[in-house]
């Protein structure tokens, strides 16, 4: 070969291909349909009642604020008494106070459609003795003295009487409290009822795959690298399920609160947020949505490691056990 003369080439050796690994799980023997299945339900309940009990708060929060930011004078009818003329004292009066921002005087149109759903249309307000109502804005925060107020007014117009809702606003923050009890009590019944049927759904989902465990332990896996391969599959599974059941339930409180929107001033609407308020839950209901979804994921993941950990437990205590070495696997 001369000088200059590019050297010949061997042959080639052919490349090296790394071969996928699959995983040490493998997804046909843990498929876990039925415990994805269990957690979509238990994840669609418990977000479900923590939905409606943040509904509840907040509509009770929203009553109790509108009730307490507001007054009212009734002035009941006498024939020595000129009407229209007491109705501006008496706000005039009110507004005297610190406190108060705002007066409004009920006039008899609007008297009349508030007595319509017991008396009917078309009613004489003349020939009836119905109280006529100055309605008093206050502020919630720094109210006004309302016994001065109604020792006021008392002196001035014997006839008109002082309501500040200290009854309603008692028994509504009584009943707000007693729902939300009784939600908070029915959630943790449910999250409980959850917490139990994942614990024993995995641990059923494990018992049925024991072998995996044991061939990956007898080939010298540790106990801590087994666990993490379980986990990472049943946070998978944990994750669709707990996804899917957390979607639904927001989606069904999307769906009643667009239902509600678009149904405004018809009956349907008006008694359902009579009783149940506007079917919006906010910010935070979404959030704690999420946080239990995330809660459902992490218990199953962290219920599959102790599972995993106790079955490894089991398998060596066996095998120090000369006695017991009939209970383990044919190698």
């Amino acid at each position: 070969m001369t000088e200059g003369e590019p050297k010949a080439q061997g042959p080639r050796r052919p490349e090296m291909r790394v071969r996928p690994t699959a995983p040490i799980v493998p997804p046909s023997n843990v498929s876990g349909n039925a415990l994805m299945l269990v957690i979509a339900i238990m994840a669609f309940l418990a977000c479900l009642t923590f939905g409606a009990v943040s509904m509840v708060r907040a509509t009770a929060a929203s009553w109790q604020s509108q009730i307490s930011r507001e007054v009212t004078i009734q002035i009941k009818p006498d024939d020595a008494l000129d009407m229209e003329q007491a109705l501006k004292d008496a706000r005039d009066l009110a507004l005297t106070f610190a406190g108060t921002r705002d007066g409004t005087i009920v006039d008899r149109a609007a008297t009349a459609r508030l007595l319509e759903p017991w008396l009917g249309e078309g009613l004489n307000l003349d020939e009836l003795p119905v109280p006529r109502l100055v309605i008093v804005t206050i502020d919630e925060q720094n109210p006004p003295d309302f016994a001065a107020m109604r020792q006021a007014l008392a002196g001035k117009i014997p006839q008109a009487f002082l309501d500040d809702h200290r009854t309603w606003v008692d028994r509504l923050v009584a009943m707000a409290r007693t729902t939300a009890l009784i939600g908070t009590g029915v959630l943790v019944l449910v999250f409980s009822a959850m917490v139990l049927t994942v614990v024993f759904a995995t641990r059923g989902a494990l018992s049925g795959n024991r072998h995996i465990v044991e061939v990956l332990h007898f080939v010298g896996a540790e106990a801590g690298f087994v666990a993490s391969e379980f986990q990472k599959h049943f946070l998978k599974i944990s994750l669709k399920g707990s996804f899917a059941g957390g979607f639904l339930a927001a989606l069904c409180f999307a769906v009643a609160g667009f239902w509600q929107g678009r149904s405004i001033a018809t009956p349907e609407s008006d008694q359902a947020t009579a009783l149940f308020g506007t079917f919006s839950m906010g910010l935070t209901g979404y959030l704690g949505i999420a946080a239990t979804m995330v809660v459902i994921a992490l218990l199953t993941t962290l219920t599959a490691r102790f599972t995993v950990m106790r079955t490894i437990y089991e398998i060596d205590l066996i095998r120090s056990d000369p006695s017991r070495t009939d209970q383990l696997p044919d190698s």
